[in-house]
């Protein structure tokens, strides 16, 4: 199985003046990476974290997959989302945070319950939230 957790990079680095919105992406970059770190204990192939920027055509993502919605007739294209792929090809994308938080963290207990090393990670009090709401 490869993850790929694609998030904006302008959000990541707080350019956007959404703290909230930066605390939460923030954290779904660290708990990635701390996955990444021990994808092999949990059976992972590979996770990639990729930074979008505004205006990308594409094609810089490792799991071609993307999300889109319609908002008053024009087509939105999702900056941040988690895409996942089996070993028959088959794709999951989640691109809502909280699905994406929750899938993470749930790969974290998976890999806590295989290692006696402390893989936990400190969560922002917004994605705490979003794990509770």
């Amino acid at each position: 199985m490869r993850i790929e957790l694609r998030v904006c990079k302008h959000c990541y680095e707080g350019e956007h003046g959404n703290p909230e919105k930066t605390a939460v992406t923030k954290d779904m970059v660290t708990i990635a990476r701390r996955v990444r770190e021990y994808k092999d204990l949990i059976g992972l192939d590979a996770l990639y974290v990729t930074m979008v920027e505004e205006g990308d055509p594409g094609g810089a993502e490792e799991l071609p997959a993307i999300v889109a919605n319609l908002d008053h007739d024009q087509v939105n294209l999702a900056d941040t989302q988690l895409v996942m792929e089996d070993d028959d090809g088959n794709m999951l994308v989640y691109p809502e945070p909280e699905d994406i938080l929750d899938v993470l963290t749930r790969n974290i207990d998976q890999i806590s319950q295989q290692t006696r090393q402390d893989v936990t990670v400190e969560l922002s009090e917004e994605s705490a939230e979003l794990l509770t709401a």
